[in-house]
């Protein structure tokens, strides 16, 4: 995989982004997860698409494995893999990437060296409005060469961005819309089959 871990860039997809934001958002008082599928190319991992997992019991090995195993199924019949893991902390005030982040993260990563986990800041979320930035609200974690998850320091503003510039102003629009209301993870497919965890309905 070369020697140029430290200079990866993370491009997400505007929908693959706000889809797991408003994931968070449907259960805020609820840790909640998703993974990123796209490709690597170069220097740059390219996130296409997400999916949102769960949220309840996100430890849970037995719902995990048979998520991944089908959204692996499906995404690489289209060329693509899962490329990173996405947690949101059950209180919004912490800012620590637990246990279970870091298992899942190092699971991945197996699969997929160049993977990252991106953890939902929600300070800056909530600071959206008030703001013009153009910044995912997410924090990038990536390992280091002693296979430890690190936040990206100060760099990290330029090794994660969003496809389109515009991102967060229609992020904004969504939530002010109240979109979060139409998402569904993995718990609720698992609960009731007819839900589609591609979420095909959500931004059309």
């Amino acid at each position: 995989m070369g020697g140029s871990g430290g200079e990866l860039r993370y491009e997400i997809s505007q929908n693959a982004y706000i889809k797991l934001v408003l994931h968070s958002l449907k259960h805020k008082t609820s840790a909640v997860n998703g993974v990123f599928v796209g490709s690597s190319c170069d220097d740059v991992v390219q996130i296409i698409d997400s999916v949102p997992l769960f949220h309840n019991h996100l430890g849970l090995l037995p719902p995990l494995e048979i998520s991944l195993i089908m959204i692996e199924e499906y995404y690489s019949a289209r060329g693509l893999g899962i490329v990173g893991y996405f947690h949101a902390n059950e209180r919004s005030d912490d800012v620590e990437l637990g246990s279970v982040a870091k298992n899942i993260g190092d699971h991945i990563y197996r699969y997929f060296p160049q993977a990252a986990i991106l953890l939902l800041d929600n300070k800056k979320l909530e600071a959206l409005p008030k703001g013009k930035d153009r910044l995912p609200v997410m924090q990038l974690y990536t390992r280091d060469a002693s296979k430890n998850w690190k936040l990206a320091g100060s760099d990290g503003g330029c090794r994660l961005t969003t496809k389109e510039p515009a991102a967060n102003a229609v992020l904004l629009d969504y939530i002010s819309s109240k979109k979060w209301e139409d998402v569904v993870d993995f718990d609720d497919h698992l609960d009731d089959i007819t839900k589609d965890w591609l979420n095909p309905e959500l931004f059309k």
